[in-house]
């Protein structure tokens, strides 16, 4: 049996996540995805106690006890099944299959269908609508994935306060499909387009998939590091008593060469 879902098990998994009790509000299966590669090109390894809880609210709620202990257990089945062979794809391919929902362009005066209705009609929503209706198609289908990656970037800050330029570089190729909300954003956002414009999804996908791949190579070092210990206390002698309590002399034992 493959370790990757099925496209059966995804919609599962959706439809799963879906039903997780309100008032929370779960990551989709898109945002699911990137967020799990978030996960996985943090500079530490992360338990999956730790990481887990994120999928359930983007705003941090936690799940309440009397959750149903058999949905919680499917979730988890098939989410970890989703994280571990994308951490084998990265591993022995430096690839992986990025789960992004097709959108379809408009027609010609359908450009209100294709914007979030707002929430309360106020100010600020009709700016994120115009923000959302300006951006490209591309950006638009890529944009709850990328939404999944920067949550767990923001979960776990670890790789943003990286001081390298190379990280800041790779995150924001990424992040320009996200809405740009700040002057400075809007001009990173205008500077890729000018000097690396995506001239379709299928380019835009591998550019995605390209710059996961770089992330994990950045920060495969400090994500392996293992501390050296030092032996506290004075050192064994060949002549001393060994420390498996064995009665024999270290030398004799496991100091013998």
């Amino acid at each position: 049996m493959s370790i990757d879902l099925t496209d059966t098990e995804f919609a599962e998994l959706d439809e799963l996540l879906a039903t997780t009790p309100a008032p929370l509000q779960a990551l989709d299966a898109s945002m699911l995805d990137g967020y799990l590669c978030g996960v996985l090109v943090q500079p530490r390894m992360i338990d999956i106690e730790e990481w887990l809880p994120n999928i359930f609210d983007y705003d941090g709620g936690v799940l309440p006890e009397e959750v149903d202990a058999t949905w919680l257990a499917r979730i988890r089945e098939l989410v970890e099944r989703r994280y571990t062979a994308l951490n084998k794809a990265m591993v022995e391919d430096g690839w992986f299959d990025p789960v992004v929902l097709d959108l379809e362009e408009p027609a010609e005066g359908d450009a209100e269908a294709a914007t979030p209705a707002p929430a309360d009609g106020s100010e600020e929503d009709a700016q994120a609508r115009a923000t959302y209706a300006g951006m490209s198609l591309i950006s638009r289908t890529l944009m709850p994935w990328v939404a999944g990656f920067q949550h767990a970037a923001l979960c776990f800050p670890d790789l943003a306060d990286m001081p390298d330029d190379a990280v800041m570089a790779a995150l924001a190729r990424l992040y320009r499909h996200l809405p740009a909300e700040t002057d400075e954003e809007k001009e990173v956002v205008a500077t890729l387009d000018r000097e690396h414009p995506l001239k379709d999804l299928d380019e835009a996908i591998e550019e995605l998939i390209v710059t996961v791949a770089d992330l994990r190579d950045l920060t495969e070092e400090q994500r392996y590091h293992v501390e050296t210990l030092r032996r506290e206390g004075p050192k064994l002698g060949r002549n001393d008593p060994c420390h498996c309590g064995s009665g024999r002399k270290y030398k004799q034992c496991h100091g013998a060469n």
